[in-house]
C-alpha cells in the first residue's frame, strides 16, 4: 500500500514539475515577446575532434593506448600460454606443485586485470587533461559566436538532448572555423 501511495506522489510529482517547468518557460517567452529568441546547437563532440588541438590530443591518446594495448595484449598471450602449458604438465604434477602453479597463474592473471584496470584510469585521466582546455576554449568560442549572431540560448546538439534542429541554427562550423583561427588553437 505504502508502494501506491509513493509511486502517486512520484506521479503528481513529475506531472507538477513539468507543469511548472513549461509555466516558467512560458511566462520567460511572454516576457521577452517583443524579443525574438533565438536557439542555436553545437556538436561539441565533433567540435573537439574536428578542430586541430582535438586531433592532435586525439592523436596523442590513441598512440599512447596503443603502445599500452601492445604491452598488456603481450603479457596476455603470455599467460595465456604458460595456461595451456600448465593443462598439459598438470596430470603429471604433483598436488602441491599443481597448487602451487595454479596459484601463481591466478596471481598473474589478477596482476594483468590490475594493470588494464589502471591503465583504462590513465587513459581517461589523459584523455581529461588533454580536452578540459579545449572544450573550455570552446565554450569561449560558443559565447562570442552565439553573441554575434543574437542566439538567446545556445544547446549541445547530440541524440539525448537534441532531437531535431534547422541546419541554419548549427553553429559547429562557425565553432571550429573560429577556433582553428585562433592564435594557439593547437
Amino acid at each position: 500500500m505504502n508502494l501506491g501511495i509513493l509511486g502517486t506522489v512520484k506521479k503528481n510529482f513529475s506531472l507538477s514539475f513539468a507543469v511548472a517547468a513549461m509555466l516558467v518557460f512560458a511566462g520567460a517567452a511572454q516576457a521577452r515577446a517583443s524579443d525574438e529568441i533565438k536557439i542555436g546547437v553545437v556538436d561539441m563532440q565533433k567540435a573537439l575532434q574536428t578542430v586541430d588541438a582535438g586531433r592532435k590530443a586525439k592523436a596523442q591518446l590513441e598512440s599512447e593506448f596503443n603502445s599500452r594495448k601492445k604491452e598488456l595484449d603481450a603479457e596476455k598471450a603470455s599467460l595465456e600460454k604458460a595456461g595451456q602449458e600448465f593443462k598439459k604438465q598438470s596430470l603429471v604434477m604433483s598436488d602441491e606443485a599443481r597448487a602451487k602453479k595454479q596459484g601463481e597463474l591466478q596471481e598473474r592473471y589478477m596482476k594483468l586485470q590490475e594493470s588494464f584496470s589502471r591503465s583504462q584510469q590513465e587513459i581517461q585521466q589523459k584523455e581529461q587533461e588533454l580536452t578540459g582546455p579545449i572544450l573550455n576554449r570552446l565554450r569561449t568560442v560558443i559565447n562570442e559566436i552565439a553573441k554575434q549572431k543574437g542566439f538567446t540560448v545556445v544547446l549541445e546538439k547530440n541524440e539525448n538532448t537534441v532531437l531535431y534542429s534547422q541546419d541554419r541554427d548549427d553553429i559547429t562550423q562557425d565553432v571550429i572555423k573560429t577556433f582553428n583561427s585562433k592564435k594557439g588553437s593547437s
